[in-house]
């Protein structure tokens, strides 16, 4: 029987790669949209919210659920501790390299070994809340995707957006560098809503 507790990282990490290849798969991304568009839809079709509104609502949603799946998945009292252990260390065998004590640059390799550990102990927890989150926001993409005014769609309240210092833009239109305008207003808000959410749930940095 697989330890669920052992191996659950693992399995995050397999499940995650899993889920980001389905991107690729056309048939996955449209029956996904279309099925996501049962609820959805009617917010454009029936009651005519623009579609930037709806990315405004929906990465709200997206930045609220990752903060509380981080805040109850990731032990950060942990983190924070192991994270300030490491500074510590860090401190000490640059001080013990710059004396020439090879005697205590030893002992001192032996325990960054543990350190080291710890560190990837972390680092694999974090699998499995990232597991989670992408079950979570894929549907939400691939709805998105569906429902994306076309490439070259001229530029209204339905299917643009105005950007501070780019102007009106069509959301499937480039905004900056390669990102097109729809992908930069999700990151937008929904980093400053996790910012707000992550702030009020006192859950530090990744």
């Amino acid at each position: 029987m697989v330890d669920l507790k052992k191996h659950g990282p693992t399995i995050a990490l397999v499940f995650t790669m899993l889920v980001m290849l389905s991107y690729s798969v056309e048939w996955i991304r449209v029956t996904v949209g279309q099925a996501m568009d049962v609820v959805l839809g009617p917010l454009i079709d029936t009651f005519g919210v623009p579609f930037f509104v709806i990315i405004l609502i929906l990465s709200s949603i997206t930045g609220l659920y990752s903060s509380l799946v981080q805040k109850y998945t990731i032990d950060y009292e942990k983190m924070q501790e192991t994270q300030a252990k490491m500074k510590v260390f860090q401190k000490e065998f640059r001080e013990a390299q710059l004396s020439g004590d090879e005697k205590r640059v030893k002992k001192l390799q032996g325990k960054q070994e543990r350190m080291m550990q710890d560190q990837l102990d972390l680092s694999r927890q974090q699998f499995t809340p990232m597991a989670i989150i992408l079950v979570l926001s894929v549907p939400i993409f691939f709805w998105l995707l569906l429902r994306l005014p076309p490439i070259g769609t001229p530029t209204s309240i339905a299917s643009g957006i105005v950007l501070p210092y780019i102007g009106a833009v069509g959301l499937s239109d480039i905004a900056f560098w390669i990102v097109p305008a729809w992908i930069l207003w999700y990151m937008l808000c929904s980093l400053t809503v996790s910012q707000v959410i992550r702030k009020s749930l006192n859950i530090g940095g990744l």
